[in-house]
């Protein structure tokens, strides 16, 4: 009975707390935005991974925290697609975006010899064709959950979970094998950008600390610019996410070739899942000091 009341406020907890934290985000970047001489194309990018984790938390969080507080059937067949496939997407659309917000960061702070400096954004809306892409590009990968997905019957006892609001039916394996490769492809390819971005920034933070060194030895003052700092911040995002994303690939393996139900191992998941959204509005307010600074605009 205890643990299942700590289930049920964690869900609520992070949903609730995840949600308010990206609309903090969101707004206060906003505010950055249209009060800003520059329109910053990063400012447009954490606005959208924002907007992205809102749908996540909605769409995921908020169905498994009704269903654990004893809500099964609260959703029809057609409630069942919309939320499971919009969580999907989302979910797509959020690691795409999260591995443009690194490669755009690594763009900006790079050398101004440096080739990659042609590729800088000179427009926010430039940025702008992306989202659409990945919007596009995630509905359509996940356009086999509308076949598979429907309510939850009113006998529980065929449900794997007693957390579970919307069933998955069994798919052919010409439609597995069309579907799995294409997730595979795009996280391959998006989070390889991601870690070749993060490792490239790694290196100029190395080499700006060399120098910082340097010239604190000289004596000679030397602030760090708005750009590493903004830098250090998205690379503590990332860490963020290659945690969370990774903990869940490996317990969904794990769940997957596991013979026998485990309930421990399906929650451990799905707080995984919702994890990233929840805590990377925590980390852009305390590492950008969002609040503060919107405030003082106000």
């Amino acid at each position: 009975m205890v643990l299942k009341f700590i289930k049920e406020a964690t869900f609520l907890f992070m949903t609730v707390f995840g949600t308010l934290g990206n609309i903090s985000v969101s707004v206060n970047y906003m505010c950055s935005w249209w009060r800003g001489p520059e329109k910053k194309p990063i400012h447009l990018i954490l606005i959208h991974l924002a907007f992205t984790n809102i749908i996540i938390l909605l769409a995921k969080g908020l169905p498994k925290t009704m269903a654990a507080f004893g809500l099964r059937s609260f959703l029809d067949d057609i409630g069942c697609k919309i939320i499971v496939y919009l969580s999907r997407v989302a979910r797509g659309v959020s690691i795409c975006t999260s591995s443009l917000l690194t490669v755009v960061q690594a763009i900006i702070i790079s050398p101004r010899a440096s080739g990659w400096r042609r590729l800088r954004p000179q427009s926010a809306w430039h940025i702008l064709p992306f989202f659409s892409f990945f919007w596009i590009l995630n509905a359509l990968i996940g356009m086999n959950l509308i076949h598979s997905i429907t309510s939850v019957s009113l006998n529980i006892s065929q449900l794997k979970n007693s957390y579970s609001y919307c069933h998955f039916m069994l798919e052919s394996q010409k439609t597995k094998w069309i579907v799995l490769p294409l997730m595979a492809l795009r996280d391959a390819v998006f989070q390889g950008a991601m870690g070749g971005a993060s490792g490239y920034m790694v290196l100029l933070l190395h080499k700006h600390h060399q120098h910082v060194l340097h010239l604190q030895n000289s004596k000679l003052l030397y602030r760090t610019p708005p750009e590493l700092r903004a830098a250090q911040s998205v690379l503590f995002l990332m860490l963020c996410f290659v945690f969370f994303y990774c903990t869940d690939c490996v317990v969904s393996l794990f769940l997957s070739l596991s013979l026998v139900d485990n309930s421990l191992m399906v929650n451990i998941q799905e707080f995984m899942t919702l994890g990233y959204a929840t805590l990377s509005p925590l980390v852009l307010i305390h590492r950008d000091g969002l609040l503060p600074e919107c405030w003082h605009a106000q």
